[in-house]
């Protein structure tokens, strides 16, 4: 499937809108996401391998807040538990179409696949199976902050014994000069990744109103908040880090 190139903040605004994930974000996903977020296909390829590790005969594996499935394309590719079944989440009817292209795309490349379905729907609403794998992949910082611990009780009561939570955010920092630092190398990585000054000032403004980070800190103690019993992060790349969250 053709992927075209990021170019929607390329030109002047008079106005920046906040973000959104629409028609237009979706055609463009894949190269946004990739430029923008360091360690991107590292997170992505190794939820798959993490997935294998936790995921349960007959249970469901959740990607919530889908886009266009990569994860689920992942949990796929690694997953071998009989009988488990991915159930991919969004809210935006633009990334379920596309995500719904995109696996059919894979059905046709690859045999023995799990069977796969897409739903769109707001997380917060999910009445939840059991499940033994759950992916939050860079979603989470897009959830009202009152409504994060909420969702993340609810996920850890569906969850079975034996499997896991797997939490990809950006981060921020209390520490002003770690701010700073990480900040500003994460720029470096954009700029690195072709775009321009007026392309990273306009995305930070449609951003910043609609995305909200925690620090890891905050992430640990709402997850043990919320029931689980141990967090480990197991990836990070500048400011944007993985962590496993175990019930």
């Amino acid at each position: 499937m053709k992927q075209r190139p990021d170019r929607l903040f390329a030109e002047p605004m008079a106005k920046v809108p906040d973000f959104v994930f629409n028609e237009d974000v979706a055609r463009v996903f894949p190269d946004m996401i990739k430029r923008s977020v360091p360690g991107y296909p590292a997170i992505v390829e190794n939820t798959g391998v993490l997935a294998g590790q936790f995921a349960r005969p007959d249970s469901a594996l959740y990607d919530l807040g889908c886009s266009l499935g990569a994860v689920t394309q992942a949990l796929r590719r690694h997953v071998r538990a009989d009988r488990c079944r991915v159930i991919a989440v969004d809210n935006s009817p633009a990334m379920v179409e596309r995500c719904r292209e995109y696996l059919h795309a894979q059905d046709a490349m690859f045999q023995e696949l799990l069977p796969a379905e897409v739903v769109e729907a707001d997380i917060l609403g999910l009445d939840f199976q059991p499940s033994s794998l759950v992916t939050l992949n860079f979603t989470l910082q897009f959830i009202a902050l009152d409504q994060r611990p909420v969702l993340l009780r609810r996920i850890r009561q569906a969850l079975l014994p034996g499997g896991a939570l797997i939490l990809s955010e950006k981060l921020r920092f209390d520490d002003p000069t770690e701010q700073a630092l990480l900040t500003e190398l994460h720029l470096a990585f954009k700029r690195a990744n072709g775009y321009s000054e007026l392309e990273i000032a306009q995305k930070r403004s449609a951003i910043e109103n609609v995305m909200k980070p925690d620090t890891l800190a905050v992430h640990r103690q709402r997850l043990l908040s919320a029931g689980f019993s141990q967090v480990v992060p197991w990836f990070q790349c500048l400011n944007f880090a993985s962590l496993i969250a175990l019930p």
